[in-house]
């Protein structure tokens, strides 16, 4: 059984500081991912969902995943949904 995964509390995210948004939200969940937090095969909460929780756009999320797709730490499977990758 594949586990969704869920935020007791809306991270930090800096909108006014240097760091691009999408790469703090990409940062922060890459680090819930290699602390354990997120095991892998768990699944992440749909991209719109994320960006509520989150306090960030859509688009932000779209980027963020994105770029946890290019560090090899997350897979999307069309019509299934997006998973920490094992």
């Amino acid at each position: 059984m594949v586990s969704l995964i869920t935020m007791d509390e809306r991270p930090e995210i800096d909108t006014s500081g240097p760091t691009l948004v999408y790469l703090q939200v990409a940062d922060h969940l890459a680090g819930r991912i290699e602390q354990g937090e997120l095991a892998p095969g768990s699944r992440l909460p749909p991209e719109r969902e994320l960006a509520t929780l989150y306090g960030v756009s859509y688009d932000t999320v779209r980027r963020a995943t994105a770029v946890l797709r290019e560090r090899g730490l997350i897979v999307t499977v069309h019509g299934r949904g997006t998973y920490v990758a094992k």
